[in-house]
């Protein structure tokens, strides 16, 4: 960076070395806007992403593929199989939506994501089977033993072998050994926690040759970080990696629908925005990363 010319006289700032694992298309990172709650939603990004120049490679929701009419799984489906970017959709039910009480108290956000009991792990698993149905290859999973479930299913053959398994942010692994065991569970992204260093990013990639997921701006309730100025330093300790845009000082959206379509399409504008300026940042930097170009190998595509 040219402010490196005018800070001489202060000492080398220590960066760990950074990561020679790529993606299979040799990229160093794609490009991800959370929290596209359906089709018009997700028209907007790309709408958005055309204006600004940006490539989106995967787009995720939270919501959950149980919440939408499969007329609108299939729209979504074509609309990104024909941009060539992958739809991640998060698979429920989970618990916090449910019956019980203790994933809504003080000392329940541990269980957020989680799956209750057989009948939910029921659903859990027709409600890939669904999304699978109507084209959908990225499932959002938060639960761990139906991350196993499918991972086994899909060794199996019982669901296709392209269907990408991406352990949600609420599962995030905080050191090497536990991002072990989601990987050994079948995790094939993974979301790390918003507030990582860059020393505990490289720990992180030195045991894994994953795909890493994180939030280089998170909403308020994964921690509000703004490190949007970052990219290049992030992108060279943990590629391959996706860059996450999530958007601090914003409503929440869950669980999404009608009533929130438009404040959720200009939200995900603003996050498209972003990535825009992180770019420029990305740009500034002397290195030169590759972001991988739509259809890339490795991205859950729908398939119809």
């Amino acid at each position: 960076m040219l402010a490196d010319s005018l800070l001489g006289g202060f000492p080398s700032e220590l960066i760990p070395p950074s990561s020679t694992v790529k993606f299979p298309d040799g990229a160093d990172f794609r490009i991800e806007i959370p929290s596209v709650e359906g089709p018009k939603v997700l028209l907007a990004v790309l709408d958005e992403a055309a204006k600004r120049g940006v490539t989106v490679n995967r787009v995720s929701q939270g919501s959950g593929a149980m919440l939408h009419p499969e007329s609108e799984l299939k729209e979504m489906s074509r609309i990104a199989a024909d941009a060539g970017l992958e739809i991640s959709l998060f698979i429920g039910p989970r618990e916090e939506w449910g019956v019980g009480a203790m994933s809504r108290s003080a000392e329940g956000p541990a269980l957020g994501g989680s799956v209750r009991g057989m009948r939910q792990l029921r659903y859990a698993v027709e409600d890939s089977l669904r999304a699978i149905e109507c084209g959908i290859r990225g499932l959002l999973v938060a639960d761990l033993g139906l991350l196993q479930v499918l991972s086994e299913a899909r060794t199996a053959g019982q669901i296709p072998a392209d269907v990408v398994f991406k352990v949600s942010v609420m599962k995030a692994p905080s050191n090497p050994a536990t991002l072990k065991v989601l990987q050994g569970l079948g995790g094939d992204t993974i979301n790390l926690p918003t507030d990582l260093t860059l020393n505990e990013l490289h720990e992180m990639r030195a045991v894994t040759g994953l795909p890493i997921d994180l939030y280089v701006e998170a909403p308020d309730g994964l921690g509000g970080v703004v490190r949007g100025n970052e990219i290049a330093d992030l992108v060279a300790v943990a590629a391959p990696l996706y860059v996450k845009f999530g958007l601090r000082n914003s409503r929440p959206l869950y669980p999404s629908g009608l009533h929130l379509d438009n404040d959720a399409s200009v939200i995900a504008r603003e996050k498209v925005r972003r990535a825009e300026i992180a770019m420029e940042w990305l740009k500034r930097d002397a290195r030169s990363f590759i972001q991988s170009k739509p259809g890339a190998e490795g991205l859950g595509i729908p398939k119809l």
